[in-house]
């Protein structure tokens, strides 16, 4: 497995989104287990999670627990790095709501600790901006957090390049990831992508391949990548991360997966190398 970098740690290029495993869709437990074990074996150090990835309201931090189990139950679930996020909430019913006061992220900094079973998270983020609350007060929390040990390293999700560097500069230049949508059918992260280049900040797709029930089309809706991927014998979706992947070292793609095949083939992106051309093709998309 290639690695790239958060912060001062090493972690698989690409590494695996919980989300589809716990909200509406989700699979029984133990294909979800099985997902998380297969993607261990295939050399995944990185995890993305969420308090928020849940489907009914009495269930907040399904995924955190689900990830925990899996974890726990792996002889290499210990060389994992967890990020986590705060600051969404589901209150059941489909809906997504926000509270990004300091109160609410560190009460759920330290509910997410309880599930996930450590001492301190390894990657805590601010998930969404809240417009009800002064952006610099959310991150403020973070810091604190990070001041007090709770969290090991800090990152920020949905954020503009604004909020990037002030958030970097609240956190006195700890800043170490950025979680922003991207994909073939959501390209207006590319600033955020070529900020996070210039100042060695990870960069997290999420959403890479377009969503869970979109990642199976990639290749019909977007005719170069499947172009691309029938001229290396590999599938449009493998195509897609290691596009990414050849953007920029920063980016660290986090596709979501609730199968041990898709999550499988989804790694054999870091092997493939797409040449000039190809790349030139499928950034003109």
């Amino acid at each position: 497995m290639h690695t790239r970098r958060i912060g001062d740690v090493e972690v698989s290029a690409i590494g695996l989104g919980g989300m589809p495993m716990s909200i509406e869709g989700r699979p029984d437990e133990a294909r979800s287990l099985a997902t998380i074990h297969a993607a261990l074996d295939a050399g995944v150090t990185l995890i993305d999670t969420a308090d928020a990835y849940h489907r009914d309201a009495h269930e907040v931090g399904h995924n955190e627990a689900l990830i925990a189990k899996a974890l726990a139950s792996h002889d290499l679930g210990k060389d994992v790095l967890v990020a986590t996020k705060g600051g969404h909430l589901r209150p059941g019913d489909g809906s997504w709501t926000l509270d990004g006061s300091p109160r609410h992220l560190k009460e759920a900094c330290e509910a997410s600790l309880r599930r996930l079973g450590v001492e301190a998270i390894g990657l805590y983020q601010f998930h969404r901006p809240d417009p009800r609350v002064p952006y610099a007060e959310s991150v403020g929390a973070i810091r604190d957090l990070l001041d007090e040990g709770k969290i090991l390293m800090a990152g920020i999700s949905n954020a503009n390049p604004e909020r990037i560097g002030q958030a970097n500069e609240i956190l006195g230049g700890r800043l170490v990831s950025v979680q922003n949508q991207f994909s073939p059918a959501f390209r207006s992260s590319e600033p955020e992508l070529r900020l996070c280049d210039e100042l060695g900040i990870a960069f997290l797709p999420w959403s890479p391949l377009g969503g869970i029930s979109r990642a199976g089309e990639l290749g019909s809706a977007y005719a170069p990548f499947a172009r691309v991927a029938e001229a290396h014998g590999v599938s449009p979706q493998q195509v897609c991360l290691a596009w990414m992947l050849a953007k920029s070292p920063v980016v660290v793609p986090i596709p979501g997966s609730s199968r041990p095949e898709t999550i499988r083939d989804s790694l054999g992106a870091v092997d493939l190398v797409l040449t000039v051309e190809e790349i030139e093709e499928l950034d003109a998309v």
